[in-house]
């Protein structure tokens, strides 16, 4: 009886139990590899991300406490939605932090700006 699975890399005949997918363990050693680089190159793009938001953050919050436009931010390559944790306070104001550097989008005369912040000890609660 001839076998007529085909080796999903190369295209060999694949030879053996019937659930064995790969011809060789090169062949599937390429695929686990293949698949690794695609989940490790998400990773490595959000991690990109946000170390670009932490230094332009920190660039822009010498103070600790400072108000800008948001789009002043976005133009140096800021993306909002990539943060690591957030903090509520008692106005139930939600900031985003990146790592130690922390805003808050806020609406003033019909122009979005940003309220930046540091990490304070008493966040903590």
């Amino acid at each position: 009886m001839l076998d007529d699975r085909k080796c999903p890399i190369c295209s060999s005949v694949v030879i053996g139990r019937t659930d064995k997918i790969f011809c060789s363990t090169k062949c599937k050693s390429i695929d686990q590899y293949e698949k690794r680089q695609e989940t490790e190159a998400f990773y490595l793009m959000v991690e990109k991300q946000l170390r670009t938001n932490r230094k332009i953050l920190k660039r822009f919050n010498k103070s600790g406490y400072t108000t800008i436009r948001k789009s002043k931010l976005i133009e140096e390559g800021f993306n909002p939605k990539f943060f690591t944790h957030y903090w509520k306070n008692q106005r139930s104001d939600v900031y985003l932090f990146v790592y130690e550097y922390g805003f808050l989008t806020k609406n003033e005369s019909g122009k979005e700006k940003y309220v930046l912040v540091t990490w304070q000890d008493y966040m903590e609660k």
